[in-house]
């Protein structure tokens, strides 16, 4: 039974939604979606957009000591009772929430609830648990060093923001693993561990259930820090340069090129025709363009793939955050060739909004609006992604948009809509702070000069903020000489 003295105060959003906050100020979230299991998290707000100084790379080190030894459960009983539940929980960190997310049988909830709350509430954070998740980051830092994949995201991010906020790495700086203690890894608990910073998600659990166990679990949880706001994120852009990849076995030497553009923040009217603009970009691997539900259509394979032998890999991706975003396209290539990618990269943005002849369709919009529609809904029917998409949305926005407002939200969408974005996304209008440049961010591993002069190109193409250019023939690039386009 609840306390007498908690009060607590609902609020239905939709069928199956709701939502309540403990006088503790702690949320909690609950979609009543029946079956024979249930998912349930806790999610704070916490992340690397938040590391300042001296807790720079803690969120890498706290996630990996998730669901180890408490106060009251030694180390090896909590992994035992864990793989008794089933084994299937998880911590994993983002920029702006740490989660602690599990799937078990309706009738394990409660054990499983008290884990997590072991875990979020009273870690010991012993020096032999840290020293082992030191080597541990370590390790995991030097394997994604080598994936281009993984680390030019990295990069993108710490570029565009310039080390700070959103730009802050995900991945702790090998340079900075000594360093880090329990004294920093306490200090960064204490500010952003805090019940008002948290929210309680389940899916498959009744709301009047789930707030009795989060009560009897997380009621008595107490702020030990008050409050710490949020400093904007400031997109400067930029560029960046790492070496090539070593090549192991018979693979081919490959060179790789991010570049992106500030975008929107999740809660911006405009996000469904940014969601709408990167499926209809698409994109995807040279071996991977046939067969139904494979983006066969979408204008990165038919505009890019389908004509460039030279090009192996090239995608659209979009980064949404709380208040600020970035959107762009990534490319890997042979190395003979990475001097003409960054023209074929500029003409795929430009031909989205500038290019009479290669305009937008009432046909390809209305494909990618089914395809984003179809990829959501089927998404959602995992409970585990229902799980998340609930706690980091009432974790941000203290709130949750019903699934088919966004579905409606989509369906709205014309071709105008989606060139507007895209023309003031690419040309570097979107100000989310005071502070943002409006310039590229461009992110490359290989030869620097293989690439050519990026900023160049992008300014006589009229992308990003830069001052156009005039007309000057002996300034374009040698693909259009080669006769390509």
């Amino acid at each position: 039974m609840l306390r007498s003295s908690t009060r607590l105060y609902s609020q239905v959003v939709n069928q199956n939604f709701r939502l309540s906050q403990l006088t503790n100020g702690l949320k909690v979230a609950t979609s009543s979606t029946p079956g024979h299991f249930s998912a349930l998290g806790l999610y704070v707000g916490a992340g690397s957009r938040y590391e300042t100084r001296n807790l720079k790379g803690c969120t890498h080190i706290l996630d990996r000591l998730a669901f180890k030894s408490t106060e009251h459960i030694d180390g090896r009983t909590m992994a035992e009772t864990l793989e008794l539940l089933g084994g299937n929980y998880q911590c994993t960190s983002s920029r702006e929430t740490m989660m602690y997310q599990a799937s078990v049988f309706n009738q394990e909830v409660d054990k499983m609830l008290k884990l997590m709350s072991e875990t979020v509430r009273y870690p010991l954070i012993t020096q032999e648990e840290i020293d082992e998740q030191k080597l541990t980051a370590q390790y995991e830092i030097d394997e994604v060093w080598l994936k281009p994949e993984m680390i030019l995201p990295e990069l993108l991010h710490t570029t565009a923001y310039s080390g700070e906020t959103l730009g802050s790495p995900l991945l702790c700086p090998r340079e900075l693993v000594p360093s880090i203690s329990k004294y920093y890894l306490t200090d960064y608990r204490n500010k952003f561990y805090n019940p008002e910073n948290t929210v309680a998600a389940f899916v498959g659990v009744s709301h009047e259930r789930a707030l009795e166990q989060v009560d009897k679990y997380l009621g008595d949880w107490k702020s030990s820090h008050p409050p710490i706001a949020k400093a904007p994120a400031v997109y400067t852009g930029g560029e960046t340069c790492i070496p090539p990849a070593p090549v192991f076995g018979n693979l081919p030497e490959l060179y790789h090129i991010q570049i992106g553009f500030e975008s929107y923040p999740i809660d911006h009217p405009d996000i469904y025709a940014v969601a709408t603009l990167q499926t209809l970009l698409g994109g995807g691997g040279s071996f991977s363009a046939g067969g139904p539900g494979k983006g066969m259509y979408s204008r990165l394979y038919t505009h890019v793939l389908n004509q460039f032998f030279f090009i192996e890999n090239c995608v659209s991706f979009n980064h949404s955050y709380s208040d600020s975003g970035i959107f762009g396209i990534s490319v890997s290539c042979v190395p003979q060739a990475a001097n003409y990618v960054v023209d074929i990269i500029s003409r795929q943005f430009m031909n989205l909004f500038a290019n009479e002849n290669l305009e937008l369709t009432e046909e390809e919009v209305s494909r990618a609006k089914n395809q984003l529609k179809s990829s959501l809904l089927m998404n959602l029917e995992s409970k585990l992604v229902e799980l998340e998409d609930m706690g980091r949305q009432v974790q941000l926005s203290g709130k949750k948009v019903p699934v088919q407002e966004m579905v409606k939200k989509i369906e709205s969408l014309t071709v105008n809509d989606i060139k507007r974005v895209a023309e003031t996304i690419f040309t570097g209008k979107v100000k989310n702070s005071s502070g943002s440049t409006g310039k590229a961010t461009v992110v490359m591993q290989g030869q620097r000069e293989a690439f050519g002069d990026v900023e160049l190109i992008l300014r006589q193409h009229g992308l990003g903020n830069y001052p156009k250019l005039e007309e000057n023939p002996k300034s374009k690039p040698r693909a259009k000489k080669l006769g390509w386009f």
